[in-house]
């Protein structure tokens, strides 16, 4: 009853989005109600499993209404404050801890930590991520994570989510357009950025949840790049030697992204990662 209602309501996945909303409503993993499909449903938990369809058929991202959205193997709480972390971005999360092994493993850096910073954390999806990445190979001590987010509400988000993984000791938190004008702790060894890239023409064509979530996580300017810009702007004098940045970009991108950073940043090099199904996504751009 719950997936033909999100049918109707044009729902692209009603029959799991039906299930995670069951789920939520009575308590239980999708696993245990799949298996028992005869299972009774309380009258309290049925109530719930009817508002919360109701908000799904309104368009509500069903991330929204459970509270929390799975990234990365973690559970991370979502909110309207902050852009829901998207399947996408883990490529960049794997990236981001396959330099970091690299970087780790190369030559003793005289008890430096390695320096990362990740602007416009919104949830802080990626770098709690990493935080936990990094604490499971036991190298906490030799990595310094800076999250930056210019809303502080979003930021609120991020050190909540923080805390709830343990983290919260391993990451320092900043209100900043990009990155803090103070970077006197020194260059950063790796600038990491899901910033918005989202073109601003193509907004209206976006899923309707899409609406439901802060625009200025989404809109990308013009040509969806217009933020990226500002950031490739500040790599010269926040990024070190050597150093690398990693930035998502949409699937259509590639080429733009390539002219755009041998525009601003001549001399550099920079490479598209593509993402499982072949297609662009993460940009990287290396200082030499």
């Amino acid at each position: 009853m719950g997936a033909e209602r999100l049918r109707a309501s044009g729902s692209e996945t009603p029959r799991l989005d039906a299930e995670l909303l069951l789920c939520h409503a009575v308590g239980a993993e999708r696993t245990v109600v799949l298996a028992h499909p005869e299972a009774p449903v309380g009258a309290d938990a049925a109530r719930r499993f009817r508002t919360d369809i109701e908000r799904r058929s309104a368009g509500e991202p069903v991330a929204y209404i459970r509270g929390l959205k799975e990234f990365y193997g973690l559970a991370f709480q979502v909110d309207p404050r902050a852009l829901i972390p998207r399947p996408e971005t883990e490529r960049l999360v794997e990236l981001a801890e396959a330099d970091i092994r690299r970087r780790l493993g190369l030559a003793d850096r005289g008890g430096k930590p390695l320096r990362i910073v990740d602007v416009g954390t919104g949830s802080g999806a990626i770098a709690v991520a990493l935080a936990v990445a990094v604490r499971r190979l036991g190298a906490a001590d030799a990595v310094a994570i800076l999250a930056t987010e210019s809303s502080p509400d979003a930021l609120d988000l991020a050190k909540e989510n923080a805390v709830s993984h343990g983290v919260a000791d391993r990451i320092g938190f900043a209100e900043a357009d990009l990155l803090p004008e103070d970077t006197s702790g020194g260059p950063f060894d790796l600038v990491l950025a899901n910033l918005p890239y989202v073109r601003h023409d193509a907004m209206a064509d976006l899923p309707r949840a899409t609406s439901f979530e802060p625009a200025v996580a989404l809109d990308g300017g013009d040509d969806g790049l217009e933020v990226i810009g500002r950031l490739l702007a500040r790599l010269p004098n926040v990024l070190a030697a050597g150093g690398s940045a990693l930035l998502e970009i949409g699937a259509d991108q590639g080429e733009a992204i390539a002219a755009l950073a041998l525009d601003r940043l001549p001399g550099w090099a920079c490479t598209v990662e593509v993402d499982l199904a072949g297609l662009p996504r993460v940009a990287r751009i290396s200082r030499g």
